[in-house]
């Protein structure tokens, strides 16, 4: 699983790592986690606000910090397919 943390180094940014990391943590699920502060490469994914959180290609939040709990059943939800 290739996960992406988009965002230029704002607490809140790192807020989501961390979110994201413990999610990671709590299902066993094992992911690449990269974190993204290069402009030019977070306007490749076509989103108007950071953070935003990239799971496998696709986008699943942008410009909130989701809950660990959103995080978990999306990191299972791309765990099944």
């Amino acid at each position: 699983m290739d996960i992406k943390v988009l965002g230029m180094g704002c607490a809140r940014c790192r807020d989501l790592e961390q979110r994201v990391r413990k999610a990671l943590a709590e299902t066993g699920l094992a992911a690449d986690v990269e974190k993204i502060e290069d402009i030019q490469k977070i306007m490749t994914y076509r989103i108007m606000a950071t953070p935003a959180l990239v799971i496998n290609g696709a986008v699943k939040s942008a410009g909130r910090i989701p809950s660990v709990d959103d995080i978990k059943n999306w990191l299972k939800e791309t765990e099944i397919r």
